[in-house]
């Protein structure tokens, strides 16, 4: 995001009472000591300070995340991090057991980080570490003393480090729930954050022992989380996670609650220029940008003001007859159309609880279009046009992922190759329209060259079936 739209979200949140943002700043921050970890979208120092203190004088608290375990891909891709790999190929995560080198790196981004944030907190993240206990040397070590041990030791250095800055380490509670023997290994004040997404309470461990555990806890939901892309937001997924979870965590005396916002999967694909070297990473998962999530954030703020879980359907009521101008029925429609058949597509198959075809999850898709565009907002008419702009990008998607499941039959045969080609033609300039649309409403959210590699990474499967086929026409 342009600095000038940070601090306007910044702005609209610290009106809303939020007092703290957690910035994972990840290549977009200006490592001075470490020169090759920014990308080319990296703000200046100035910048990063300047952001800083604006956001202190709305009364809020920048809290940097600094990725330390795994979630790593954007500085272990350099060759000069290379022996802190704990894989070669997949290099996600660190070595835990490279601890001088391990322990020097992440002094170096926690120092230039805690120069440029006056928080005391630092998030130090350790979440997903799903490699923990993979080469040869920590296997060694876990067959010994267990993969907890070999967890807590690495992460209790580094939040040490973050101590010795004079700050207090905060981390996910996932990989810790999952080896509860090791938290009170963890130093004291340390802050773990519970993140649940919809799931049940015990699903990364026995969550009463982090509960019981004495640790500062905050919560954690989300507005934008696996499986969303652009292609899908499971909007009734994250009503329910607000609903549901809010309450729970103040129940449970949780000391804060964050909303999280995951524009990408945080998985990588990379591009090998050969067996070892790597030209560039890409995000698995791209999300439709923050700007067409008003709603959910307005639901979360309305959650964490009221002691009562959030009543969903008089929240799409008010909300909507504030911002769009509606009325009850209006509104009702306008959130059925939203939660309408919220499915994935998997290798040419709709994840649903009873089957459907990828036919009908597009013509669902289609009356969800028509039902936005059937509804009128007498206000607030761009943010309403996200909703369309999202469910039209959906429209076609779906259209060639049946294109696709039609060439991936065994019945396909090379006549039908022209009648193909329109389809996939009519999809390439429907593309193009799209692209536009999405300039114009994502114009302030992201940089000029990021909305051209979203418009290309949206539409490159259809061209690329198109030039295949074509060239068998």
């Amino acid at each position: 995001m342009p600095m000038p739209a940070l601090k306007a979200f910044a702005k609209r949140l610290s009106q809303s009472g939020i007092n703290t943002l957690i910035m994972e700043w990840e290549g977009t921050y200006p490592f001075e000591k470490h020169p090759l970890i920014p990308n080319r979208y990296a703000y200046t120092k100035a910048e990063i300070i300047g952001f800083v203190k604006y956001c202190n004088g709305l009364g809020i608290d920048v809290i940097p995340l600094q990725q330390s375990f795994g979630h790593v891909e954007y500085i272990l891709r350099h060759e000069k991090y290379k022996d802190l790999r704990e894989d070669q190929k997949d290099y996600s995560q660190v070595c835990p057991l490279q601890t001088r080198q391990d322990s020097a790196l992440f002094t170096d981004l926690y120092t230039e980080l805690a120069s440029t944030h006056t928080s005391k907190y630092i998030h130090i993240g350790g979440d997903e570490t799903y490699l923990l206990g993979h080469d040869e040397r920590c296997k060694l070590m876990v067959e010994k003393e267990g993969k907890s041990k070999l967890y807590i030791d690495y992460i209790r250095m580094l939040c040490n480090i973050v101590i010795k800055l004079g700050k207090t380490p905060v981390m996910w509670a996932d990989i810790a729930l999952k080896y509860p023997e090791a938290i009170n290994l963890l130093p004291k004040g340390t802050v773990l954050v519970d993140w649940n997404y919809g799931w049940n309470m015990n699903n990364f461990g026995d969550h009463q022992k982090l509960v019981e555990s004495g640790y500062e806890i905050w919560g954690a939901p989300a507005l934008r989380s696996h499986p969303d892309n652009y292609f899908l937001t499971q909007w009734e997924k994250h009503f329910n996670n607000i609903s549901n979870f809010v309450p729970v965590a103040r129940k449970l005396g949780y000391r804060g609650i964050v909303m999280t916002s995951w524009s990408t999967s945080g998985a990588y694909s990379p591009v090998f220029e050969t067996d070892e070297n790597i030209v560039d990473l890409y995000a698995i998962r791209h999300v439709y940008p923050i700007g067409g999530f008003n709603i959910l954030l307005a639901a979360y703020i309305e959650s964490i003001r009221s002691p009562q879980p959030l009543d969903i359907e008089k929240f799409i009521n008010d909300y909507c007859k504030k911002q769009y101008g509606f009325n009850p029925q209006q509104s009702m429609l306008f959130w059925k159309a939203l939660k309408t058949a919220p499915y994935q597509v998997m290798q040419g198959k709709v994840v649903s609880p009873t089957p459907i075809s990828i036919k009908q999850l597009l013509d669902s898709t289609i009356w969800v279009s028509r039902t936005l565009n059937s509804l009128k907002p007498v206000r607030n008419q761009q943010e309403f046009d996200h909703y369309r702009l999202m469910t039209d990008i959906r429209i076609h998607y779906l259209g060639y992922e049946e294109i696709e499941r039609t060439v991936n039959a065994d019945s396909f045969s090379p006549k039908k190759i022209p009648a193909i080609l329109i389809k996939l033609k009519s999809l390439m300039t429907a593309g193009g329209e799209l692209d536009k649309r999405f300039i114009t409403l994502n114009k302030e959210y992201l940089y000029p060259a990021e909305l051209a590699d979203e418009n290309e990474l949206r539409n490159v499967k259809v061209r690329l079936l198109y030039q295949r086929l074509s060239r068998q026409k």
